[in-house]
């Protein structure tokens, strides 16, 4: 925040401008990469706690308003979500970028604002975690693996289910295809089919800054 104007009254001298406060070590917002890691063909993996770890939100209403959200967003920013999970107090999602221009900080930021009224009265936690994957981490080989394990299983790891197919509120969000279920067999190979006809040719070669927290 800038520090305030002078201000003359008068014919005061001015007043002398108040020194900046000293940072504190512990800072309010996580640590991000530089913003153009979550940019173009980014995969991120996303946490959105709720405040308090509140509950009481999530059922079928909320979910629907969620799916509904999540396409307006990847229309928006050119993404698709090859998995997801609502949990209670959390939410998980992957989001894969399609375009040159697509830009996962924004698309979090819009798709917080678009739910928040649908949380009440809880409210998200001031800032999501997102962990941008390495070129390693997105190999085909391992992403799957990844997604299951870190989103997909996370209802059954939690006692919510014995079986993570069982929990109603997780998915995937590939626009264009309503009925795609990542628990199918097969469906990796079809969603790595998919993600080569949609995604903008080139973009993988773009070259990024060091990975370095900021």
């Amino acid at each position: 925040m800038e520090d305030d104007p002078q201000i003359t009254t008068g014919s005061c001298a001015p007043k002398p401008l108040r020194p900046p406060k000293p940072r504190s070590a512990f800072s309010h917002y996580l640590p991000r990469l530089r913003p153009e890691h979550y940019q173009a063909d980014a995969v991120v993996f996303w946490t959105l706690p709720i405040a308090h770890r509140a509950t009481g939100w999530l059922n079928p209403m909320f979910h629907a308003a969620f799916r509904e959200l999540m396409l307006h967003t990847a229309a928006r920013e050119g993404l698709i979500c090859p998995a997801y999970c609502l949990m209670p107090d959390h939410q998980h999602l992957v989001w894969m970028g399609l375009r040159s221009t697509s830009d996962q900080r924004k698309a979090m930021r819009f798709l917080r604002t678009h739910l928040a009224p649908h949380l009440l009265p809880a409210k998200f936690q001031h800032q999501p975690y997102g962990h941008v994957l390495t070129m390693a981490e997105r190999q085909a080989d391992r992403l799957g693996p990844a997604c299951a394990d870190y989103v997909l299983l996370n209802s059954a790891r939690a006692g919510l289910v014995e079986d993570s197919r069982d929990w109603p509120y997780s998915g995937a969000l590939i626009p264009g295809y309503p009925k795609v279920d990542p628990f199918e067999p097969g469906y990796w190979e079809w969603l790595w089919e998919r993600y080569a006809q949609m995604i903008e040719p080139g973009i993988q070669n773009r070259t990024l800054p060091p990975r370095q927290m900021a």
